[in-house]
């Protein structure tokens, strides 16, 4: 099996592909065409069918696997498929478990920190907030376990939005230790709970892609909107407390340009906001130059609006 992350242009396909996305478009000429998305453990790449009645194609829809004869094709730096043949495969021709893409990290080592991160919060109505999420809803565990972060930039796999929480949490509590004047309850229980709104905004695989919902309230209010109904069942918590958690969340992004919808005005928002940054653009580096094989350049990364390469590897010293 040829694997999404190494696609070239120029190799044959001869396998089951899953199908992410399909959309009927039409040409310059007028003729319709297929662009699609096929999705495996590794990664999206897209897809071309060409041909005015598709005469050697299956129909096929979203969520269906496929096998596929065709060929890497290089389009605008990007590598896609140009698919020849298709029909829908048999239950025995793949295994399910080839075309989810899984963070590879262990998920339950990574929840086991993620808890760690929470025991460090001492306020207790911080701490029965962030246990009604990640230790009494089991719904929800379930899912924010198995959640992609993204539908394509960054942490678009099976537990990246697990792996990217640890991550943000994890600069956030580093940054309490470099700068004590931080509030390090508000900023390590924020920094859990900034992407929760993404269990909604994103469906699971293998679809993977935005909600009604999402797309039309986003993960940043979602999250605010989570955190304020389940803050009503806590007593007596505070209301301030509860309006700084929610404006963190809302400002996580930094500013409107961003999708959210108000600039950081706490430190600790601030703070929340570089630690997301950070490990959103430092993921995007990584799944962009893993596999390189050389500091050859690798073409226009829109999500960092650069062109990106890999740095020159490290040569250890030698001893005599």
């Amino acid at each position: 099996m040829v694997y999404n992350n190494v696609l070239k242009a120029g190799i044959e396909i001869r396998q089951v592909l899953l199908c992410k996305s399909k959309t009927t478009k039409i040409d310059k000429n007028g003729h319709p065409y297929y662009e699609v998305e096929f999705v495996d453990k590794t990664g999206t790449v897209g897809g071309k069918i060409w041909g005015a009645d598709f005469p050697n194609v299956e129909d096929f829809g979203v969520g269906d696997y496929i096998f596929v004869i065709g060929m890497g094709n290089e389009y605008n730096n990007t590598t896609q498929i140009i698919v020849k043949r298709a029909r829908i495969a048999k239950d025995t021709e793949y295994i399910e478990d080839d075309y989810i893409p899984v963070t590879t990290k262990d998920i339950d080592e990574q929840y086991n920190l993620l808890l760690g991160y929470m025991d460090l919060v001492k306020d207790p109505k911080i701490r029965e907030l962030l246990e009604s999420f990640f230790v009494d809803d089991k719904d929800f565990i379930v899912e924010f376990k198995r959640h992609s972060a993204a539908e394509k930039i960054h942490h678009g796999f099976k537990g990246g939005l697990l792996q990217h929480t640890v991550s943000v949490t994890r600069l956030c509590k580093n940054f309490c230790a470099m700068y004590p004047e931080l509030n390090m309850d508000l900023l390590l229980a924020s920094a859990m709970l900034h992407d929760i709104g993404k269990v909604r905004e994103i469906s699971y695989f293998p679809s993977n892609s935005y909600t009604d919902e999402g797309k039309l309230l986003g993960h940043i209010y979602m999250g605010c909107e989570m955190v304020s109904e389940r803050i009503k069942d806590i007593p007596d918590f505070p209301e301030k407390k509860g309006r700084e958690i929610c404006h963190c969340i809302l400002a996580h992004h930094g500013k409107p340009d961003f999708g959210s919808p108000v600039k950081p005005a706490l430190m600790e928002a601030m703070a929340l906001h570089f630690a997301d940054n950070t490990d959103a653009k430092m993921e995007t580096f990584i799944e962009q130059v893993i596999g390189a094989q050389s500091d050859d350049w690798l073409g226009k990364n829109w999500a960092l609006d650069s062109d990106v390469r890999k740095a020159t590897p490290i040569v250890a010293k030698t001893t005599d």
